[in-house]
């Protein structure tokens, strides 16, 4: 009788946002698709996480104090050039939106987002080749 090998754990998807009721209702929803997920309220705590090698996908504010999400995105272009990131904003400008997607953004979308276009940007983002 042959073992069945333990099944694949769903991935972890990060959320970094300064505001505490989008992202802990980002957290849950994520959670409630069938995926771990973790909540960070700046990107240096992000930074600091003992799991973020693990990170599948990043769901990112563009403005926020600190370190701004545009700026983790070029930090991460060095260390982790094919993590998936969703910018979900509700202030940026334009050309900071242009900038988020020339930089390799999978989307920016706009606050308030639905759990359906959530949903399947996440599953974009998770099904997007990670080798050159």
């Amino acid at each position: 009788m042959s073992e069945n090998p333990s099944p694949t754990p769903p991935p972890w998807v990060a959320i970094v946002d300064d505001d505490d009721s989008v992202r802990n209702s980002a957290r849950m929803l994520v959670q409630s698709f069938g995926f771990r997920a973790e909540a960070f309220a700046r990107a240096e705590d992000f930074l600091k996480w003992p799991l973020l090698d693990e990170t599948s996908c990043l769901i990112l504010d563009v403005l926020m104090p600190g370190i701004t999400g545009l700026e983790l995105q070029r930090l991460l272009k060095w260390t982790r050039p094919r993590l998936p990131i969703i910018f979900i904003t509700a202030h940026a400008k334009e050309h900071e939106e242009k900038q988020a997607i020339n930089t390799g953004a999978v989307a920016v979308l706009r606050k308030p987002v639905t759990e359906i276009l959530l949903l399947n940007t996440l599953r974009a983002a998770l099904s997007r080749p990670t080798s050159s």
